[in-house]
């Protein structure tokens, strides 16, 4: 039951295309898993091919080329789902201590800890030279560059690079022995 323009069903009331990603749904897996390095990302490929193939109007492909176009799609998904998540770890650095993230959960413990940590780093910043504290809320609180900072205390940008990072393990030394106690 084909016409011009209509979309071509099986006895089954699915369109062809989104019938044969069904059919093939163990393979296209496989195929995307290979491409995006976990299972359960190139489950997320598939779904997002079944979607796409669902909005589909028209499905008047020959049966030979539907499998190959329903492996197209969910090949180029996939590498795009690669690059997506390849710029993300480039850009969204993972940070072991949780300096640089967000609480995830507000619950009455996690804001109690979540204090407990603010109040550990205010007393380490409080220990560092001031020029240092400065240098750091200035650039981790406020946004500053360093090159301004440095301008600002009259020193070059690699000491201010320095007296951050310096400020940073400090902050990081007193949180683990804090965490020790």
């Amino acid at each position: 039951m084909q016409e011009s323009g209509t979309t071509d069903f099986h006895s089954n009331g699915l369109p062809s295309l989104l019938q044969t990603l069904i059919s093939n749904r163990a393979s296209l897996i496989k195929a995307a898993a290979r491409i995006t390095g976990c299972h359960s990302r190139a489950e997320d490929v598939v779904q997002d091919a079944f979607l796409r193939v669902s909005d589909m109007k028209i499905d008047t492909l020959p049966f030979n080329a539907r499998l190959n176009y329903v492996f197209r799609i969910v090949r180029n998904l996939a590498i795009d789902h690669y690059r997506k998540q390849s710029m993300e770890q480039k850009y969204f650095v993972y940070d072991e201590h949780g300096l640089n993230s967000a609480p995830q959960v507000s619950n009455p413990e996690s804001i109690n800890v979540d204090r407990q940590t603010l109040g550990s780093v205010n007393d380490a910043l409080l220990q560092l030279p001031e020029r240092t504290r400065y240098a750091f809320i200035m650039y981790r609180v406020h946004g500053k560059q360093q090159k301004d900072i440095a301008a600002e205390l009259g020193v070059s940008p690699t000491l201010v690079n320095f007296m951050i990072r310096d400020a940073l393990v400090h902050c990081k030394n007193s949180l683990a022995s804090a965490q020790l106690h």
